[in-house]
């Protein structure tokens, strides 16, 4: 299995043991990139977001501009509040919060941005689009093409460690495949900006933060630790959607 150093700035961060000097850890990759309100929902879209029945999001959901009937997941399908622009999203819980979802909407083209425009890429045109079978390290990875993840790929980092993953076509996952983290790696850590859609294959297992600049689907069965942030639509089916966790969690074997 091949393995990526990054080369990308170091940052010292001291740790302190009541009035006792620890030492310091060294966090890798990119400053992470500031979200701001869309970190505060699971998934957010500009133009709806579609379900087979049942799929199970914890965290926030929320659609704008678009009216609120553009929702179409089921009250009993979400740990979390939903919010819409309008009386019309699904009854009885959703949230009628236009400012709030226009500061939202507006931070998540923010992010995108930010994302976009990390430089410099400590990794061009990895594997011409193939990051199946890959381990990596933190850093900004950059593909002026489709990325594939064709086969499991690995992020290998400390829970303080980013990654920024700067894709100028589509986002491909392959079924049943899996992205794992190991040593600590963080999904909240983990960027995918998208300039094209992101397209998650059935029973996969994905991780991270998706800033698409257009579709994410996810198809039948899959899991997501992470946020769907899509400036346009968001498909689900039968999916398992979880905000991303603050804390290392070893994955099932």
């Amino acid at each position: 299995m091949k393995t990526l150093i990054s080369n990308s700035k170091k940052v010292l961060i001291p740790l302190i043991m009541g009035s006792i000097f620890a030492g310091n850890v060294m966090a890798a990759g990119p400053y992470a990139v500031e979200l701001g309100e869309a970190g505060t929902f699971t998934i957010l879209s500009k133009s709806g977001i579609t379900d087979v029945y049942p799929s199970t999001v914890t965290g926030n959901v929320g659609t704008s501009p678009i009216t609120g009937a553009a929702l179409l997941l089921n009250c009993d399908e979400v740990t979390g509040a939903m919010y819409t622009v309008d009386s019309a999203g699904p009854l009885p819980c959703s949230i009628n919060s236009p400012y709030l979802l226009e500061l939202a909407v507006s931070d998540m083209g923010i992010a995108y941005n930010d994302a976009a425009g990390r430089v410099p890429a400590d990794h061009t045109e990895l594997g011409a689009g193939e990051i199946g079978g890959l381990t990596l390290e933190p850093g900004v990875y950059k593909w002026s093409s489709d990325v594939n993840i064709s086969t499991d790929v690995t992020f290998n980092g400390t829970m303080d460690d980013v990654w920024i993953m700067q894709i100028s076509g589509n986002l491909n996952q392959a079924n049943a495949k899996r992205v794992t983290l190991t040593g600590g790696a963080l999904a909240k850590n983990i960027f995918w900006q998208v300039a094209g859609y992101t397209a998650l294959g059935t029973y996969a297992s994905f991780e991270g933060i998706v800033l698409s600049k257009t579709l994410i689907s996810v198809n039948t069965g899959t899991t997501v630790n992470g946020r769907l942030l899509a400036q346009t639509a968001v498909t689900l089916q039968k999916n398992t959607i979880n905000a991303p966790t603050e804390q290392y969690e070893e994955a099932p074997l």
